[in-house]
């Protein structure tokens, strides 16, 4: 063979690897895309991701579906994501424990910072810290100078050892200098439960589980986590304008696709779920589970994400936190 026609022979198939991936990218989608959801059916995660499946649905042309792989506090699922192939078909929608797990668990199927692209912060929302009506408490300032006095006289409820609303009373614990006891339970349902029946004092959970209990006055809101008050709840001061400066923790869902994903890709999947996030209808929806649309773009959610695994090793380090699993 000349030495020409295997140049030749060469350069082609040089250009044929280039071509085909863009020739993909540039036809896709042609089939149904998978959205993942690492948890169960029926918690906020699955609830918008199945909002969002339906307007990428409406605007994309194919079925955009919603896959739930429970197991593993949500890696099983998130690492399932990671090995898939990067070709736009199979995506992922999870919440914080994402960039908490790296600091908290000894092991991991996948490297959060390698391992996937990040498309979009889809919402943030606040928690709060409710009380049960019995104890003497009603302000936070209250509860830091009690505290303060009689240290470990307090206690406060939370889904689980290691998840966000456990470490949101950790980083009040080490913002504020008190003491407090922390009780798990398995799930933000029960941990809600004991604080309406006296079993804890205080509870960590999401706005919209605890406001129907603050209405009805079997527990108290006491403060809310993140930077601004709950326009359903304004009469509760939020946790950093009551003597706690800097205090800020929401709740967020967001969308990963797996690393090597294409840009095009990545952009049309992007632009398709800002345009869905800003649907009124799906405005009206999150808002009533407590979130509002954010639809960052990919680099402003990367220095967002980079700056939760930030925050939470801290809280992991400092407060001491042993590792799980």
């Amino acid at each position: 063979m000349r030495f020409e026609s295997i140049i030749w022979r060469a350069l082609l198939l040089v250009g044929l690897s280039i071509f085909v991936p863009y020739t993909k990218a540039q036809n896709w989608p042609t089939s149904v895309v998978k959205l993942v959801v690492p948890y169960a059916p029926g918690g906020g995660t699955d609830l918008v991701a199945r909002l969002l499946a339906i307007k990428l649905t409406e605007q994309i042309g194919v079925n955009f579906i919603v896959e739930n792989r429970p197991g593993g506090g949500g890696t099983l699922g998130s690492g399932f994501v990671a090995r898939a192939v990067p070709d736009g078909y199979t995506l992922l929608v999870t919440a914080p424990e994402m960039s908490i797990d790296p600091s908290l668990r000894l092991s991991l199927p996948y490297d959060v910072s390698r391992d996937f692209s990040p498309i979009s912060q889809l919402t943030s929302g606040a928690y709060m810290l409710a009380a049960n009506p019995l104890v003497p408490v009603r302000t936070i300032e209250e509860l830091v100078a009690a505290a303060k006095r009689e240290p470990d006289k307090f206690n406060y409820g939370s889904s689980g050892s290691g998840t966000i609303n456990h470490l949101k009373g950790e980083l009040f614990r080490i913002m504020t200098g008190i003491q407090w006891q922390h009780i798990p339970y398995k799930g933000s349902g029960p941990s809600i439960v004991a604080a309406v029946g006296g079993e804890v004092q205080f509870v960590f959970a999401s706005t919209t589980a605890l406001s129907p209990h603050i209405l009805s006055g079997k527990l108290r809101g006491i403060g809310i986590t993140g930077a601004e008050r709950n326009p359903l709840l304004p009469n509760i001061p939020t946790i950093a304008e009551s003597g706690v400066p800097g205090y800020n923790v929401t709740g967020w869902y967001a969308l990963f696709a797996p690393a090597g994903t294409p840009t095009e890709i990545l952009n049309r999947i992007h632009a398709a779920t800002k345009r869905a996030l800003n649907d009124t209808v799906i405005k009206a929806r999150l808002a009533t589970s407590g979130n509002e649309p954010i639809a960052s773009s990919p680099a402003e959610f990367a220095v967002f994400l980079r700056s939760e695994m930030e925050k939470w090793a801290g809280v992991i380090k400092t407060s001491g936190i042993q590792k799980i699993e």
